[in-house]
C-alpha cells in the first residue's frame, strides 16, 4: 500500500493510528477483541488484510488478544524491535506495514508461538 503517514492519520481514528503508525500499545485488558469468542477472522484495522483466524486465538492471560499462528505466511511480517531496552520480535501487517504487536516463543503447541496483538490494530469479522 502506498499511503503516506498523513493519509493514514486522516483515515484512521487517532487511537488506531497511534498503534499502527506510532507503534503504540493499548493498556492491558482494555481491548474489545480480548474476550471475543465468536468464529471469524481478524483483519488489519488499517487495510483489511486477513491476519488471524479465531480458531488460532487463545487466552494467554497477558491482557492482549493472543494467537498461535497467523492466517497465512502472506499475512504478517517481522522486525527486530530493540525499544524499551528489550529485544523482541515486532509483528507488522504484510500488506500495509502497520504495527500489530509482538510474537513470543511461549505459546501453545504445536507452534509454541504467542502472537500478542493490540486489539485496536484488529477488526473482527464474524463468519456467516
Amino acid at each position: 500500500m502506498n499511503k503516506t503517514k498523513d493519509e493514514w492519520k486522516e483515515e484512521l481514528k487517532p487511537e488506531v493510528f497511534h498503534i499502527l503508525w506510532e507503534k503504540g500499545t493499548e493498556p492491558a485488558f482494555s481491548g474489545k477483541n480480548l474476550k471475543e469468542k465468536r468464529i471469524g477472522t481478524y483483519l488489519c484495522a488499517g487495510c483489511g488484510n486477513e491476519l488471524f483466524k479465531s480458531n488460532e486465538k487463545f487466552d494467554s492471560g497477558s491482557g492482549w488478544p493472543s494467537f498461535s499462528d497467523p492466517y497465512s505466511k502472506e499475512s504478517v511480517d517481522y522486525h527486530i524491535d530493540l525499544s524499551h531496552g528489550l529485544k523482541r520480535v515486532e509483528v507488522l501487517c504484510k500488506k500495509c506495514g502497520g504495527h500489530l504487536g509482538h510474537v513470543f516463543d511461549d505459546g501453545p503447541k504445536p507452534s509454541k508461538k504467542r502472537f500478542c496483538m493490540n486489539s485496536l490494530a484488529l477488526r473482527f469479522v464474524e463468519d456467516k
